[in-house]
């Protein structure tokens, strides 16, 4: 198969590709299985028979799906004007769909999660410019997912190299500084290593599901000191005659959309100063893929007072956004944090992934987990210096990444009984 038989192009939405053809490439067992199944597959990640937790399922991450991109464009939360402008990359195999990247043309480092605003603004006070820029990832979320998607059927090794490639003759026809591949999986890190890509890593916290049989089994694996802590939390959120509510699919009205949106919006404000979606994107996922959107609601006196969203893959619960109009000790970590462990084991799910930062996650059973971005830098100079950093930023991860895995709360020893 020749090289020639593949063309590239960059399209400005994502409307631009249809569905079928994207999610063929971002999702190709998913899209397999449902047809196999006549279009009425449910996609929210149920384990198959005799499959606890899921090992057999088609892998699946909602985040670079159609719907979730489509609705960020559609909603306004992701345009030219809020600064993501999009220029998806897309290669073709004769004519048909073979490859796609989602990628963004910026003019800012906001809602990224992986900060080069010092390298940006280093390069400018030396007379560079650094914007515009490239950026591969899914835009406000800081999840791991593939970035160089690819469709079954076609030599996957070859498409993803005319895409690694792409990127590079994209950044040069952009006039961009750069291209950013964040929250990559490690094996296209590599790849991409290989095409002049710099490597960077951080961490998150992510809770790992060992085949537990219900949260009690759960807390059985902890030392006595934050078994009791986290019972104690969970009662004491819930102590003001709260109670917790889940919404997937149907369950999930306009009005559960308006009172999540209030929520995010009231703590957003506080936290960024201006939250990223509009109430519109949330509308849009409600219609396109509500059965892979979990709503962890708290309601108190017939009213809703605080939530948050999750989106469910084949083997992980994302959790995303959170916000409350009432403060009470303790519920942020019952909504966001125990009632998502909960839902994975019910669910057989082997991953609960919450979102970036948060080293107070590790007290909760959330251990630290390596997360990885790569970055194509134009300019020479700029490229050297930010490789030294690069250098030494991976060894100060590494070694935290070990220190803090000592502070999990699980039992070490013998005499550490449940």
């Amino acid at each position: 198969m020749a090289s020639s038989d593949i063309t590239l192009e960059a399209v400005p939405s994502i409307g631009e590709v249809s569905p079928e053809d994207w999610d063929a490439c971002a999702n190709p067992g998913k899209a397999l299985n449902e047809k196999a199944c006549n279009g009425h597959g449910a996609g929210t990640s149920s384990a198959l028979p005799g499959d606890s937790l899921g090992l057999s399922r088609p892998a699946y991450n909602p985040f670079v799906s159609h719907a979730f991109l489509s609705a960020a464009e559609k909603s306004g939360s992701a345009t030219i004007r809020t600064g993501w402008a999009a220029r998806h990359l897309v290669a073709k195999l004769d004519g048909r769909v073979a490859g796609v990247v989602p990628c963004y043309l910026k003019s800012h480092s906001q809602g990224e999660y992986v900060f080069d605003r010092g390298w940006a603004d280093a390069y400018e006070r030396a007379g560079g410019r650094y914007y515009p820029k490239l950026q591969v990832s899914v835009p406000f979320t800081p999840a791991t997912g593939p970035r160089l998607l690819v469709r079954d059927g076609v030599d996957r090794d070859q498409i993803r190299e005319a895409l690694a490639s792409g990127l590079v003759a994209l950044c040069g026809v952009s006039k961009a500084s750069s291209v950013h591949v964040t929250f990559a999986r490690e094996d296209e890190w590599n790849l991409l290593a290989e095409h002049g890509f710099l490597q960077r890593t951080d961490q998150q916290f992510h809770w790992h599901n060992l085949g537990f049989a219900s949260f009690d089994d759960f807390l059985s694996t902890l030392n006595s000191r934050h078994r009791k802590s986290i019972k104690r939390e969970r009662r004491d959120a819930l102590a003001a005659g709260i109670t917790i509510h889940w919404l997937t699919g149907k369950d999930i009205t306009e009005d559960a959309w308006d009172a999540f949106f209030g929520f995010y919006m009231e703590t957003g404000s506080r936290k960024w100063g201006r939250p990223y979606l509009t109430r519109e994107f949330f509308s849009l996922i409600g219609e396109t893929m509500s059965q892979d959107v979990l709503l962890v609601m708290a309601r108190r006196s017939g009213r809703w007072i605080a939530g948050a969203i999750n989106f469910i893959g084949s083997d992980t619960l994302f959790g995303r956004n959170w916000g409350a109009v009432e403060h009470h000790p303790f519920l942020h970590f019952e909504v966001c944090y125990y009632q998502a462990i909960d839902f994975a084991i019910k669910h057989g799910l082997t991953h609960v992934e919450a979102g970036a930062q948060g080293e107070h996650k590790i007290a909760r059973g959330y251990l630290p987990r390596t997360t990885h971005s790569a970055h194509f830098i134009a300019d020479p100079g700029l490229r050297r210096a930010i490789d030294d950093y690069l250098k030494r930023e991976r060894a100060y991860v590494a070694e935290a990444g070990r220190e803090l895995a000592e502070l999990g709360p699980f039992r070490k020893g013998a005499d550490e009984a449940p």
